[in-house]
């Protein structure tokens, strides 16, 4: 199969118009959405083996994130990964080559789900341990301001590791020293099994005030407010003032992980979220609404993300694995 030419859009690359905003917000979103759909049907056919969380319901809150970010600026974020990576334009077959431990993803088969980098897209993973990605975020930030460079780095955690002492140890070193790091919530509510208000006490967004830090709510399901408050916290991160917290509101229509059924709500609560909420029918019903496209453009669309998806099952399902000499390769680095 011929690769298709539809790609994920870089968020970095500015477009002026607000028509060319939304289409591309539309599609990255929709790209994320139909990627992790078939990554969920691959875990189930056993062909994606260990830990799977998707991203499904969240996409609002990368998508509109990275708009509003430059090339200079680094990501990191938790196991959560794979819609970060697609909306930083990493490539969708090195990606699913990855989550089926083929040698040609992105860590050469060996990191699967939740360990997946990229130094050329400055996304430095996918990590597995709860909360660890953010003092490793909190150096990324440091090593922007060290070489005075102006980049920000974007660091996601969850609503479960907001109660991670490493957090307040880093938004501490973080507020001493004004790193420009920007500190995003995704609160989906549940912290794997648990509702957040029965493990967080307190407003999510204002963790980080006793250090100083300003912080803010927003509504994760709606992309253009995630753009506004991106730009917002990247300029005052940019600026020298420091770091700030964005607390997402956002909701996970999946379970925590592919093994979890998610049996600790209801399924009326799920619907009200994908029926009212949903960030990808939103957005899709105002672009019809202000023409910015047409009802078959954005079929259009769809088949071709359809296509993407497609070629990037078979590139997985094609790249070999990866040959047992493998294992002692990038275990270490010699200065």
């Amino acid at each position: 199969m011929a690769k298709p030419q539809l790609q994920p859009v870089a968020a970095n690359q500015q477009a002026p118009a607000r028509s060319t905003d939304l289409q591309r917000y539309y599609h990255d979103m929709l790209l994320i959405r139909r990627f992790e759909e078939k990554a969920g049907q691959l875990y189930g056919m056993g062909l994606i083996g260990g830990f799977c969380h998707l991203y499904i319901g969240q996409e609002a809150v990368v998508v509109g994130m990275q708009a509003a970010q430059k090339a200079v600026d680094s990501v990191i974020t938790s196991y959560r990964d794979h819609g970060h990576m697609l909306a930083a334009g990493m490539e969708s077959r090195g990606v699913m080559a990855e989550l089926t431990g083929r040698i040609g993803g992105y860590s050469h088969g060996k990191g699967g789900s939740m360990h997946m980098f990229s130094r050329e897209k400055n996304f430095y993973g996918g990590h597995g341990i709860v909360g660890a990605q953010v003092p490793i975020g909190t150096g990324l930030g440091f090593a922007h301001k060290y070489k005075n460079d102006g980049g920000v780095c974007l660091t996601y955690f969850g609503d479960g590791a907001v109660n991670q002492g490493q957090v307040y140890e880093s938004f501490n070193m973080a507020a001493l020293w004004k790193l420009p790091v920007v500190y995003v919530i995704e609160n989906n509510k549940y912290s794997m099994g648990t509702a957040q208000a029965r493990h967080a006490a307190g407003e999510l967004y204002k963790r980080g005030e006793p250090y100083g830090i300003p912080g803010k709510k927003v509504d994760g399901m709606d992309v253009v407010k995630v753009r506004e408050a991106a730009e917002e916290a990247l300029a005052y991160a940019r600026s020298g003032k420091g770091p700030m917290v964005l607390e997402m509101e956002t909701y996970r229509y999946r379970g925590h992980s592919m093994s979890d059924p998610a049996k600790y709500r209801t399924k009326e609560e799920v619907e009200e979220w994908r029926g009212k909420h949903d960030p990808i029918d939103a957005l899709r019903a105002i672009i019809l609404e202000e023409g910015v496209a047409t009802e078959e453009s954005l079929k259009e669309i769809e088949r071709k993300i359809k296509d993407v998806v497609a070629d990037a099952v078979e590139f997985a399902q094609t790249s070999p694995e990866p040959d047992p000499s493998e294992l002692w390769t990038d275990v270490l680095i010699e200065m």
